[in-house]
């Protein structure tokens, strides 16, 4: 482990409670209301004893019995009270961090290239977002509070014994070492195995994810199917791995539940003795019995609350990885654009160092208001280029200016509100079609919404669902075909109103009989803006100002339509496959 890592280990907590503001000071006040509470239930120890003094001496009255029990019941209330108001504070922070951290890890997933949070399974995601953080709330609310209260308990019962007698004092001691040293052992074989175990939850929780996504699939191949074999595999993979890790701490760690606590091993034998010695009455042996009882349950609280406070410690720093992810670099003093002309000076990428480079020094300039379609062949990185100048990654050499003004010396959240990104695989979010659509402008009223359907040619078909424009489009969008998913995120793209619009094969699974409608939309209402359009339908970017021929990560030409049906023998070849096809299926329309 590096010291920059040890050093991040150690501060975990500290960097827990940063994910809340003033979380510190109102879990402090939290510890100090369980501990009044945990003393409060050892003044009735006290008082039984005090009453059982007097019954032996013979000097017990019914006034001090009903003075000493309305004091234990009043000494109970304090203890219930003071419980009450640690675990609300404490749940109150608890949640509050909860809320920071998904926060947190949503903005660093937004502001990170794209590469390096699609190299993170959706099972990964999910296990991080919504289960381990939801797993803090439970040691946090919990054993922060009432562990810090669960240790004063035996010291203060320990200082008690020590005042009643030094030697029952330290015979409340005698198991805790053997106790120590098992748990020890404990924490030792968990310590080994606790990695292994994220990664194996991690890999459970992608695999189940996979399978429900593929459910369709899945039900038309059978359970033979290879990710039906791979939910499985990875279920009683976890489940032989978690048995295994038991089984190796079973015994140590049932050691030191049973000696740790064992603290009446000790204080009965030599109380018993020092009473038939003489040195001790039968009362203030009661009071010390009852001492080590306090002590029995605070220590064995100690032992439940450190395995709940060591499982927070991998979470959070599970978390710290992902929070970790390198962000988009951002300018200290933003430069913005007085222009929307887009230019691309010999830009070269790269996914990952391994497959090597997929653009190999791209050269283009858009005019502000123009109309550029990228085309060629599936692989040749017309999408990338796309994808860069909205900056999901950086490029690996070169520059993407927008109006002179290089992306990197943008905001993020500036560059997003420039450009406008509809891609061919569109995502709905489970909510109505109007809060879907009204994403592009939070604050656009309804008939701005309506106009923007209209537009898109989506409010025909919006209206004939159940409830209209109030019609969850349900998870993912999945309530709605892929052509009706594309035309509801073109809305919310029109309502949107960026200065440059990039279309990623936008209209690839529209219907036909709306081809025509929704390219004239579009045209009319990207009139002005820079326009970029990737497509394999070549019949809907014959009117582009350029179109830009890409193969194998190079511009192979580049021209008007008519220009390259003269000049570059791939376009031509890939038009009159387009028009084969077209024809194609117009034969097959008419059978």
């Amino acid at each position: 482990m590096s010291e920059e890592a040890a050093k991040e280990e150690k501060k975990w907590f500290g960097t827990l409670l940063s994910y809340a503001s003033g979380s510190g000071g109102r879990l402090g006040v939290s510890v100090f209301f369980s501990m009044i509470s945990l003393i409060a239930g050892l003044v009735p120890y006290y008082l039984v004893y005090r009453v059982l003094d007097r019954y032996i001496s013979g000097n017990l009255d019914r006034a001090y019995v009903l003075h000493l029990s309305l004091t234990a019941v009043l000494a109970y209330l304090v203890k219930v009270v003071c419980f009450g108001i640690s675990t609300g504070i404490s749940h109150y922070v608890a949640f509050n961090v909860l809320e920071g951290l998904r926060l947190k890890v949503a903005d660093v997933f937004l502001k990170a290239p794209l590469g390096d949070v699609t190299a993170h399974s959706i099972g990964e995601i999910k296990g991080v977002i919504v289960d381990k953080i939801e797993d803090i709330e439970p040691p946090l609310a919990h054993v922060v509070p009432e562990g810090a209260g669960h240790i004063l308990l035996p010291v203060v019962c320990f200082i008690a014994l020590a005042m009643i007698d030094i030697r029952v004092a330290l015979a409340a001691l005698l198991a805790l070492p053997v106790g120590l040293i098992f748990m020890a052992l404990t924490f030792k074989l968990s310590g080994k195995n606790m990695t292994k175990y994220q990664e194996a939850n991690a890999h459970m929780s992608s695999m189940i994810v996979e399978y429900v996504e593929g459910i369709e699939v899945i039900k038309a191949f059978g359970k033979a199917g290879v990710s039906y074999e791979k939910f499985a595999g990875s279920i009683r993979n976890y489940r032989d791995f978690v048995i295994e890790w038991m089984e190796s701490t079973w015994v140590t760690m049932k050691l030191a539940f049973a000696f740790m606590p064992a603290t009446l091993l000790g204080v009965v034998p030599v109380s018993i003795l020092l009473v038939g010695k003489g040195s001790m009455t039968v009362s203030r042996m009661a009071l010390s019995v009852m001492l080590a009882m306090s002590m029995v349950i605070s220590m064995a609280k100690i032992e439940i609350f450190s395995n709940g406070l060591r499982q927070m410690q991998y979470t959070v720093l599970e978390i710290q990885k992902l929070l970790n992810i390198k962000s988009l670099s951002e300018p200290w003093e933003e430069k913005l654009p007085d222009n929307y002309s887009i230019e691309l000076k010999d830009v070269r990428f790269a996914y990952d160092d391994a497959d090597g480079e997929v653009l190999h020094g791209i050269n283009l300039s858009m005019k502000e208001g123009s109309f550029t379609a990228l085309v060629g062949p599936s692989g040749g990185g017309k999408s990338t280029v796309a994808k860069l100048i909205a900056r999901f990654w950086d490029v690996s050499s070169g520059s993407i200016s927008i109006g002179g003004v290089d992306i990197k010396e943008l905001n993020v959240t500036s560059l997003a509100d420039i450009v406008s990104f509809v891609t061919q695989d569109n995502f709905l979010f489970s909510r109505s079609i109007m809060e879907n659509i009204r994403l592009g402008k939070p604050d656009a009223t309804d008939e701005e919404v309506f106009r923007a359907a209209k537009s898109a040619c989506c409010d025909e078909f919006i209206r004939r669902l159940p409830d209209g424009y109030n019609t969850s489009a349900g998870e993912a969008g999945k309530r709605l075909s892929g052509g009706e998913r594309q035309r509801i995120a073109i809305a919310r793209m029109m309502l949107k109103n960026a200065p440059v619009v990039i279309l990623d094969e936008a209209t690839a699974f529209t219907d036909p009989e709306n081809e025509t409608k929704l390219q004239e939309s579009i045209a009319n209402l990207t009139r002005g803006k820079t326009l970029l359009v990737i497509a394999h339908r070549l019949s809907t970017i014959k009117n582009a100002d350029r179109i830009v021929v890409l193969n194998d990560g190079l511009i192979e030409a580049e021209g008007t339509q008519e220009e390259l049906m003269e000049k570059s023998p791939l376009y031509q070849r890939m038009w009159q496959a387009h028009i084969g096809a077209k024809n194609w299926a117009a034969g097959n329309a008419n059978h």
